[in-house]
């Protein structure tokens, strides 16, 4: 059994094992400690009111999800990682979100972390967007999430939220967005995308090339050596995936919707000179922070880049009506 299979089964005893409140003392509590003493998560667990964790079924996933409770929450921030990523890193987010009131939805995309599914693959985009409607179906049958709500997206994750919210239009549930370093084309796309149509006939995946992310040098560490729901491969079908999700994007009609972009200018991740462009015309309303030293991974920034990102991102969510 590897590290991955040893940690998913020190509490996933039963795959099928619904979201419950994580109640002291119980069998579900006691088996995810070891997921939260991983990923730095057992001090906010003692802190907040409440925590649900478990999988939502979404018919062709197991989709892992957390709900994370201040006493009196003025709305619910749903969270979408970005890709190679999942929930167990969002520590820091999440404690900013909690002492800000907001109460927290955290889920694994499919084939990341502890969702089930190929790893850090997919063959549409729309498989996340549906997978992000199960979700927030699931959670308003169990009156979990008041509004109003808000999406805080990292890169992958912006890209659905900001797709979610231009199809959807005025009929969307969302009041904010925040997109963190989002994603409308990777760095040396054009590149990149000239050898995928070469290469996917015959290659299905290549090896993951690790850059240093972000400034904290403790981080990238984890992320590169400890973190044993990392992915070690590069799907080309989501790449294709990515592809054709692009050319949708692009089509989209704007929108009038509240959004906040942070960007950092050392991020070597994404094409962000070209997406930010891409995005301010699709959100003409949009605020745009640019902080001059931060790279791709913001939530997991060097502390005093980290400040000024969540700084900006909380006048931006106190300033919501």
């Amino acid at each position: 059994m590897n590290e991955f299979d040893a940690l998913k089964a020190a509490f996933c005893h039963a795959a099928h094992t619904p979201l419950v409140p994580l109640l002291p003392e119980s069998t579900q509590a006691r088996a995810v400690k070891t997921y939260f003493d991983r990923y730095g998560l057992t001090p906010l667990w003692r802190e907040a009111q409440q925590v649900y964790a478990g999988f939502i079924e979404s018919g062709r996933f197991l989709l892992w999800c957390q709900v994370w409770s201040p006493p009196r929450p003025v709305g619910t921030a749903f969270v979408v990682h970005g890709y190679f990523d999942h929930m167990g890193l969002y520590r820091h987010l999440l404690k900013r979100l909690l002492a800000r009131g907001w109460r927290v939805v955290l889920w694994d995309l499919p084939g990341h972390g502890l969702s089930s599914g190929a790893r850090a693959t997919i063959e549409s985009f729309d498989d996340y967007r549906h997978c992000l409607h199960v979700v927030q179906a699931a959670l308003t049958a169990q009156a979990l999430v008041p509004t109003p709500w808000v999406g805080v997206g990292q890169s992958t994750g912006a890209s659905i939220l900001a797709t979610d919210a231009l199809r959807l239009q005025s009929a969307t549930p969302w009041s904010a967005l925040v997109l963190l370093a989002p994603l409308v084309r990777p760095r040396g796309w054009r590149q990149a995308s000239a050898l995928h149509r070469l290469a996917s006939p015959f290659v299905r995946s290549v090896r993951r090339q690790h850059r240093p992310n972000s400034t904290d040098a403790a981080f990238v560490e984890f992320l590169r050596y400890q973190d044993p729901l990392q992915s070690e491969q590069l799907s080309l079908v989501w790449v294709g995936a990515m592809r054709r999700w692009m050319a949708q994007l692009l089509a989209q009609p704007p929108s009038t919707l509240p959004v906040l972009m942070i960007q950092g200018e050392q991020d070597h991740t994404v094409d962000w000179a070209y997406n930010l462009g891409v995005l301010a015309a699709k959100f003409p309303h949009a605020e745009v922070y640019h902080h001059p030293l931060a790279r791709h991974h913001l939530v997991n920034e060097a502390e005093p880049i980290r400040e000024a990102l969540f700084a900006t991102l909380e006048a931006f969510l106190d300033e919501l009506p």
